[in-house]
């Protein structure tokens, strides 16, 4: 489900957001930078400051997690279940592996929110579905640059 391409678009993502909701439904969406495609069924998201989140996911396992390159304007939507492993449990060592190789001594990993994949579907800005004969990523990503005001490498 979790294939290399989607495994490759969230390394090229600089995060994820996780959307989450309570037990009495109330949705929660929250930015999350340390998060890895562990495999082809699992995202390990690291819960360095985020109590509601992983509350949340504690009486709702069910949640969303979406990813997108801001210059291409392509990611993936993943629905799925997820789980709050926290330190004390035998799995931690695991999931958490990956996360702070990532995150290094600088952040504290508090649990990981661990999200199986149910569904995946890919995210793709309008002009891509709209505008598909003229539209290439060459180009979106020229346009987001210059939304953003980023400079190209070459041009610093």
């Amino acid at each position: 489900m979790l294939t290399p391409q989607i495994r490759e678009s969230a390394s090229r993502s600089v995060l994820c957001w996780l959307a989450t909701a309570d037990e009495s439904g109330q949705p929660n969406v929250s930015p999350k930078e340390i998060f890895a495609v562990v495999d082809s069924t699992h995202i390990a998201i690291a819960n360095i400051a985020s109590p509601n989140s992983a509350r949340n996911v504690m009486s709702n396992a069910r949640v969303c997690v979406s990813f997108i390159d801001v210059f291409v304007q392509k990611g993936y939507k993943v629905t799925g279940i997820a789980r709050n492993v926290t330190q004390q449990d035998v799995e931690f060592s695991r999931w958490v592996e990956p996360l702070r190789a990532m995150a290094g001594p600088r952040f504290p990993i508090h649990s990981v929110v661990l999200v199986q994949a149910v569904a995946v579907e890919p995210i793709l800005a309008p002009s891509y579905r709209l505008y598909a004969a003229e539209t290439a990523e060459h180009s979106q990503v020229a346009s987001a640059m210059q939304t953003y005001g980023v400079k190209p490498l070459r041009d610093v």
